[in-house]
């Protein structure tokens, strides 16, 4: 057995043009063939032997395993001789030791004939260009964790905004992103495009955005992206991102503050079915008459304290935790609502349901899903501080609220927009919102199929412009004018309402 110190480790090649074998060699150098186990095989074949690459843990990392000296591969990790060779009449071994960015390896090849100058030479060779694949590897690996451990941070932070704990957010955001989150308001957008190619379209929002917006890979839907920014640039650069690819499109929101990054979102959704029908594949959330703009502001805060006061017993965090979490699983399916806020849908449904009890309410009922989200959605503009004008004692019921003129007057001219289909979708809707939204329980209560209820539902969203299907802000306000015109009767909560 023979070794060399680390110090006159070999590394000269031949003079002249190399030999067929080094042209072969570096072929595993070039982007398409990095492969340390295709280079152990190559190896093999090149000097007709046995190949092992192994780490100093003894685990095989290529090639096939070898009966190896343990103390002399030891040696060989810890640096205290580069090579070694071994000879008996049965094999010849040869031992070179393979440098890792964090751990060392060792090339071990065994022939039955002796190693000649040509077998030495590309078993020296090829142990460096192993240092070289090794070492790219790991870089390169080491970037992925980066990018992941990024990634997962910017997820973070969005769902600490959907939860609407900008403190919290901003605190996360400053170490990496400073100043990304100072703005007290923002714009939510989200792009669309093919789940394959989202990452490459992500890395492209960045890019346009040059890191001044959060942009995260939505958990709920595979082909999103979500960008929020506080920056009026951000709408521009994403439209021109999406004029370059032929199958992506853009909805945005209308600005929020930073704490209704989920009604945002929401809004950012909606807008993005609309893309789909828009020549530039665009959208911005329409503001439009809203149903609580025409109630009185006072009387409305009055009621939406009384309706949430149930809750007001409830430590200031799990108050805060169970209101975030019952907007965003009234505007989304729990499973999706699970997967932004990053808990499990058993998590949203537990969340919901003490909340259901709490306010003495069904959410099965779409009349009380709609009821709830006006109060939340009043809420969450609101400060938490007492009323101090009385109106939070007031015993005015949610009736007074959508009895008033300019409310009737609205909902009464957005339901008369069906009334010119001859058939009749708006009994329809109206037989599908009380029957919870179940096209086959209309559809017995109807004498119809459920296919034609869902059909009668659909052709309803185009004449409303609001998506009827999906649960959201479109499906309430339309629920709430049933209630405002009589067509529906009103939910229960709390025995008060």
């Amino acid at each position: 057995m023979a070794g060399r110190e680390d110090g006159n480790r070999q590394r000269e090649t031949q003079a002249g043009p190399g030999p067929a074998w080094a042209e072969e060699l570096l072929e595993h150098l070039r982007p398409a063939g990095r492969d340390v186990r295709r280079v152990v095989d190559w190896l093999s074949g090149a000097v007709r032997g046995s190949v092992a690459l192994q780490d100093a843990a003894g685990n095989l990392m290529a090639g096939t395993r070898l009966p190896l000296d343990e103390d002399l591969v030891t040696d060989i990790t810890a640096g205290r001789i580069a090579s070694a060779a071994w000879e008996s009449r049965e094999r010849h071994l040869r031992l070179v030791r393979v440098e890792h960015p964090s751990h060392t390896c060792v090339l071990a090849v065994s022939r039955e004939t002796p190693f000649d100058r040509r077998a030495a030479d590309v078993v020296t060779h090829t142990a460096q260009v192993l240092e070289l694949l090794l070492t790219a590897r790991e870089s390169t690996a080491a970037g992925h964790r980066l990018r992941r451990a990024t990634s997962d941070l910017r997820l973070a932070i969005l769902q600490l905004l959907m939860v609407e704990d900008t403190i919290a957010a901003r605190r996360v955001a400053a170490g990496l992103w400073p100043g990304l989150l100072d703005a007290d308001t923002a714009c939510v957008y989200v792009v669309e495009s093919d789940p394959a190619v989202r990452d490459r379209i992500a890395e492209e929002c960045l890019d346009s955005t040059k890191e001044d917006a959060l942009v995260v890979r939505c958990p709920a839907m595979d082909g999103h992206v979500i960008v929020v920014s506080p920056r009026d640039t951000t709408d521009e650069a994403l439209r021109s991102l999406v004029g370059r690819y032929p199958d992506i499109f853009l909805g945005g929101s209308v600005r929020q503050s930073l704490a209704r990054t989920a009604t945002a979102y929401g809004q950012a959704v909606s807008a993005l079915a609309v893309a789909h029908f828009r020549p530039d594949k665009t959208a911005v959330y329409a503001e439009r008459t809203h149903p609580e703009r025409l109630m009185d502001p006072q009387a409305l805060r009055g009621w939406t304290a009384r309706v949430l006061r149930p809750l007001d017993t409830l430590p200031h965090h799990t108050r805060a935790e169970l209101l975030a979490t019952t907007r965003l699983g009234l505007e989304f399916t729990a499973v999706n609502a699970a997967k932004v806020l990053g808990v499990s849908r058993n998590t949203v449904r537990a969340r919901m349901e003490r909340v259901e009890a709490l306010l003495g309410t069904d959410f099965a009922d779409l009349t009380a899903r709609a009821v709830v989200h006006l109060a939340l959605n009043t809420q969450i503009g609101l400060p938490d501080a007492q009323f101090t004008d009385g109106t939070a004692n007031s015993t005015l019921r949610l009736s007074d609220l959508l009895s008033g003129p300019a409310v009737r007057t609205w909902a009464q001219q957005l339901l008369d927009r069906l009334d010119a289909d001859a058939r009749n979708p708006r009994r329809t809707l109206r037989t599908w919102i009380a029957a919870g939204g179940n096209a086959e329980r209309a559809a017995q209560a109807l004498g119809m199929h459920a296919q034609t209820v869902r059909e009668h539902v659909r052709s309803a969203e185009p004449v409303l412009e609001r998506q009827l299907l999906a649960a959201g802000t479109d499906l309430y306000e339309v629920v709430l004018a049933h209630l405002a015109v009589g067509d529906l009767d009103l939910p229960v909560l709390h025995r008060h309402d």
